[in-house]
């Protein structure tokens, strides 16, 4: 597969935020009342995501690495202001309904783990398409619980009602509770019936999480391999450090 369509497809399926890594849990859970919401949400971050991974790769050189991580917040943090204010000027109705969760956009972990995991060590190119990626499957994820939980809590599928007057909506879907057991239905779904991934897989595929960040190979664990390599290089030394100890006492 193209490495730039296996960036869209891996944050879509096998790397997806919601239903394989768990990532975004706050707005997942608490912007997705409804269809609009959770598609509004998901664009957003898709939009920071994909211009804090451009900016972010353009400038991975001149970064120095002790500062990383500030760094990468006042990037994500100036886009995140300028798509509040587009919001707030274009989407008024959706910008109050999203209202806190836009400027906590800034601290998502999705965002700041695609910038340390990926932008800051590969190309512009593949970072906006693993941005793409990434934001696409993100906003799949919040789209699909905001409409099951308002079809089930409402009658109804980004506000147009689809159910009979007969209907008896279970508002227990539309508060808090609703979210957990949507997330858990859909998830509980997505590992029955979906490729492998990182919660169903068999066998040794390389995907994002698989438990084991010593062979994964997927991009998610890409911060952790300089991690375990860097540990093993350690005991490695201490190890032979002792043996000479060793021999040199004998």
């Amino acid at each position: 597969m193209n490495k730039y369509l296996e960036r869209l497809y891996n944050g879509i399926t096998k790397e997806n935020p919601t239903f394989v890594l768990m990532l975004g849990m706050c707005p997942t859970l608490a912007v997705t009342v409804s269809g609009m919401n959770g598609l509004g949400m998901g664009l957003t971050t898709t939009a920071v995501l994909v211009l804090s991974n451009a900016m972010i790769s353009l400038l991975r050189k001149v970064i120095p690495d002790k500062v990383r991580i500030p760094a990468f917040i006042v990037v994500v943090a100036s886009f995140v202001t300028i798509i509040q204010f587009l919001l707030e000027a274009y989407i008024p109705a959706l910008n109050e309904a999203l209202g806190l969760y836009i400027p906590l956009i800034v601290v998502n972990c999705i965002i700041l783990g695609r910038a340390e995991a990926y932008a800051s060590r590969n190309g512009v190119l593949l970072s906006i398409f693993d941005g793409l990626g990434m934001g696409f499957g993100f906003t799949v994820g919040l789209t699909c619980i905001g409409i099951v939980r308002e079809l089930i809590g409402s009658g109804k599928i980004f506000g147009f009602g689809l159910m009979p007057a007969s209907y008896e909506p279970a508002t227990i879907f539309v508060l808090a509770p609703g979210a957990f057991f949507v997330l858990a239905l859909l998830t509980a779904l997505q590992n029955k019936f979906k490729a492998p991934s990182a919660t169903n897989a068999t066998g040794d595929v390389a995907i994002a999480c698989g438990g084991n960040c010593a062979s994964c190979s997927g991009t998610a664990c890409a911060a952790n391999h300089g991690i375990l390599e860097a540990e093993r290089a350690a005991k490695k030394a201490e190890t032979l450090r002792a043996l000479k100890e060793r021999r040199s006492n004998s």
